[in-house]
């Protein structure tokens, strides 16, 4: 058993490792947010291509905004006139879903958000995926199977959604053809306005330290990367090492960049009887980063943690407010404006 699960997992980091040396997938998603009960806008939406926002919308300012250079270069004031229209039909219709996610939970007034998180992926054989997922308070709801076009209820207060939804072809028809077609044709046209953002190749910046508190641990930090892709791995005197091992999620940095963190557990006395390392692997990389876990890695007296630590929590204040605070769970102009108008339907 054992020896067979050291394949596996050997054949798995194979295909991953092949796959980031090669492989380039551009990707293309909106996230759509209804909140109520606290100070903030009640309705957002932001776009993002290969993670970098692109765009940006609030109940507040009323008006859908470029966030990147390469997006208000090449689109004129018709397409944020029509991205404005898409984002006030949704808002209305996320007012609605809010009460009706609270009345099928039996809630009253508190904090509470609904979600709605749609793309596309489009890899460079050609390949495409596509999918919809809706969320409320952090968890899953209701998601699109594009492959039997039917709904996904994983919970019970979601059925009734889910027979509407499941008995309403035009609806699955337009988001089948949205998720397969236009959203695929958007992607081409967005990687083509940002080629020189979207497909460059940044270098990480890794440190490797160790922590004593609640137990002892050693973290491998990257963070500066472009694209998302990256692939962290322990190793014990030459080995790899797959157990007490924690991969973080990967954070947005504010200049489009990308960082990650990876936990290993082990004990103080294992550090000094072994030679432990973090290998970092990065498409931009000619060879793997080999990093050994040594004293000269090891920050005293907090300094380089403690900056790691606050660029850490600037990065979750600036996804709290991108995001509205809540997890966003584990993912032919006119035409495009006439199919999200069709997609912003409720189910009450």
């Amino acid at each position: 058993m054992c020896r067979c699960s050291a394949v596996i997992k050997t054949l798995i980091f194979l295909i991953f490792y092949l796959h980031l040396s090669s492989a380039v997938t551009h990707t293309l998603q909106y996230v759509y947010t209804g909140v109520t009960g606290i100070n903030f806008p009640e309705f957002t939406a932001v776009g993002q291509v290969d993670g970098q926002q692109f765009d940006y919308y609030d109940c507040n300012i009323k008006r859908d905004i470029p966030k990147t250079e390469w997006i208000q270069k090449n689109v004129g004031d018709d397409y944020w006139s029509r991205e404005t229209q898409n984002r006030h039909r949704a808002q209305e219709v996320f007012k609605v879903r809010v009460g009706t996610a609270m009345q099928r939970f039996n809630q009253t007034k508190r904090v509470h958000t609904v979600q709605w998180m749609l793309g596309c992926e489009l890899d460079d054989d050609s390949t495409t995926r596509g999918y919809s997922q809706d969320g409320y308070d952090g968890e899953d709801f209701i998601s699109f199977d594009l492959e039997t076009l039917t709904w996904i209820a994983p919970t019970p207060q979601a059925l009734i959604t889910k027979n509407k939804w499941d008995h309403n072809s035009g609806w699955k028809n337009q988001l089948k053809n949205y998720l397969e077609n236009t959203c695929i044709d958007w992607i081409k046209k967005y990687v083509s306005y940002g080629r020189e953002t979207l497909e460059r190749k940044v270098r990480p910046e890794v440190l490797v330290f160790q922590k004593h508190s609640p137990s002892p641990e050693v973290v491998c930090h990257a963070t500066g990367f472009f694209p998302k892709a990256v692939m962290i791995t322990w190793q014990k005197d030459g080995e790899d090492v797959h157990e007490d091992v924690e991969l973080r999620e990967t954070l947005h940095n504010q200049d489009g960049s990308f960082q990650i963190r990876s936990i290993l557990k082990v004990p103080a006395e294992e550090l000094q009887k072994h030679t432990y390392t973090c290998v970092v692997q990065h498409i931009s990389l000619e060879k793997d980063l080999v990093l050994p876990v040594n004293e000269r890695r090891i920050p005293k007296g907090g300094g380089s943690i403690a900056i790691i630590t606050a660029v850490v929590a600037a990065l979750c204040v600036l996804n709290s407010i991108v995001f509205v605070g809540i997890v966003v769970w584990k993912q032919k102009v006119r035409k495009e404006a006439d199919v999200k108008k069709g997609l912003f339907i409720s189910d009450k």
